[in-house]
């Protein structure tokens, strides 16, 4: 069981903190922000359009699943097994564990400009007033559609922390590609 609050409290800090990350971001030259890693990888503009992708499905969903909710708020959120174990694996570690996205998801290769960051930025705006609205309904009885299948929900408790921490993930991804002179 986690406290309702504090994970609210928790996941509006982490957004605030990722549009002021990406805020300074906008700061950097057009070449470093499309660089991309000796090692290989995403650059920052790329990292930064892959989650503007998944905020493009996730952001419409939680909206609506919080409009349409008939249950009353409750001070305790359960996470359920799947979504407890999504939100954990997309934390950024150490030495960060490769995923595969979809294709759909995968902005490598794409023509980016900084305009991607001031759309990440406003998606982040909308996160914070859905955490705010979250306030009002059940985190853990109302339900969400998640973007790899139709037939799997996940508690909207858990689908704030996966997007979240899925974002955290990627900016912390971004921030490693800053070369330490700027």
């Amino acid at each position: 069981m986690i406290n309702v609050e504090e994970l609210l409290t928790e996941l509006t800090g982490l957004t605030r903190q990722h549009i002021q990350t990406v805020q300074s971001f906008k700061q950097l030259p057009q070449e470093i922000l499309n660089r991309k890693p000796v090692a290989g990888g995403w650059s920052i503009l790329e990292c930064m359009e892959h989650l503007n992708r998944y905020g493009d499905f996730y952001i419409p969903e939680i909206e609506f699943r919080i409009q349409n909710s008939k249950h009353r708020p409750s001070a305790v959120f359960k996470p359920g097994l799947l979504g407890d174990y999504f939100a954990k694996s997309m934390l950024p570690k150490e030495r960060l564990n490769k995923m595969k996205t979809f294709k759909s998801m995968d902005p490598a290769d794409s023509t980016l400009d900084p305009s991607v960051l001031d759309k990440f930025i406003h998606q982040q705006e909308q996160i914070l007033q859905l955490l705010e609205a979250s306030r009002q309904t059940n985190l853990t009885r109302v339900k969400t559609s998640i973007s790899i299948s139709k037939w799997i929900k996940l508690r909207l408790g858990d689908t704030l922390r996966v997007v979240i921490y899925h974002n955290l993930r990627h900016v912390v991804q971004g921030q490693k590609l800053v070369p330490q002179n700027i």
